[in-house]
């Protein structure tokens, strides 16, 4: 977990925080905003920490204007359903309900109400400084690069691709996270394991990829391609397990396409804030104040990722 912090450094990103029962205030990131038990000296000697994600919305390291409607709902709702479903890998999730009024821990106070809906209570972890990307597709920035290397963060691929095309294997191409307000460096698999150590990089290789197929196969049942996605986790502070951290394969921090679209030739069909991405880039020269999001791009935002949230969680035959 971030280390204590009163403010962001994220353009965009502050703001008064309404007061929460019985926790501080201690950090602010882009979407999501951190809370230690209010007794608690500092972030690594709290007994838990109370995660709370807001309806801000974030493109090219700037936090826009106006947030998305009910964002932090669907991302903290879908955010669990997968923690639900990865039955077998580790999270850092200290409360089963969303809406237990109950402490989860001895000493923590409970979850408030104003926010239950919105927030994940979790365990402190000692978080690793590497975003585990693990990619499916080629699209985005690996697409960049594969187009001057044919090669994403040292993997190299066969030649021929194009923008969309489903890979071989899924590949892991780490990140080494920068401080808040810079850009993630892309980093090869060899520099992870000078940043964390061969062993653990080899662990956090391997268990990105096992769950990125385990999601991978669920959403596929469900119509819905997971072209890529980010992970981040931190070693448990008693036993030293890796544990998953943070949100997870939500539309925030994965792209996913409906396999439909996807099979008819529309690769642009995504359930993510692409439309915000593609918005801002043909208005904005990234220098500067961001111009306000219009209204029908925040609804059909929003939309794609109430859709989401049904296709995935509605019921199978």
């Amino acid at each position: 977990m971030p280390a204590a912090s009163a403010a962001s450094d994220v353009p965009g990103a502050e703001q008064e925080l309404p007061p929460l029962a019985g926790w501080r205030h201690v950090y602010s990131g882009k979407v999501r905003d951190l809370y230690v038990p209010a007794e608690a000296g500092s972030v690594d000697s709290a007994a838990a920490l109370l995660v709370v994600a807001s309806d801000r919305v974030s493109a090219f390291d700037a936090v826009l204007e106006p947030g998305i409607p009910s964002k932090g709902v669907l991302l903290t709702t879908l955010s669990r359903w997968w923690f639900d479903n990865l039955a077998g890998f580790p999270n850092h999730l200290l409360d089963g309900s969303p809406h237990d009024d109950t402490p989860a821990v001895d000493g923590v106070p409970p979850v408030p109400e104003q926010v239950a809906a919105r927030s994940m209570l979790v365990k402190p972890l000692d978080m690793f400084p590497i975003e585990c990307v693990v990619r499916g597709y080629l699209s985005g920035s690996g697409w960049l690069e594969y187009q001057a290397t044919q090669s994403v963060c040292g993997v190299p691929l066969p030649a021929g691709l194009n923008d969309g095309d489903r890979l071989p294997l899924p590949i892991y191409t780490p990140a080494f996270k920068a401080e808040l307000g810079d850009h993630d460096e892309n980093i090869t698999y060899e520099r992870t394991v000078e940043l964390v150590g061969s062993e653990a990089a080899e662990a956090l290789r391997g268990l990105s990829l096992a769950i990125y197929a385990r999601a991978s196969e669920i959403a596929e049942e469900r119509g819905i391609i997971l072209a890529d996605t980010k992970f981040e986790f931190g070693a448990d502070r008693q036993t030293g397990e890796i544990t998953l951290a943070d949100e997870v394969l939500t539309s925030d921090s994965s792209r996913y396409w409906d396999a439909a679209a996807y099979d008819s030739g529309n690769r642009t069909a995504s359930f993510d804030k692409q439309i915000v991405r593609n918005w801002l880039a043909a208005n904005w020269n990234k220098v500067g104040t961001p111009p306000t999001l219009p209204a029908e791009i925040v609804e059909r935002t929003a939309a794609r990722y109430r859709e989401l949230i049904d296709r995935l969680t509605a019921p199978t035959e």
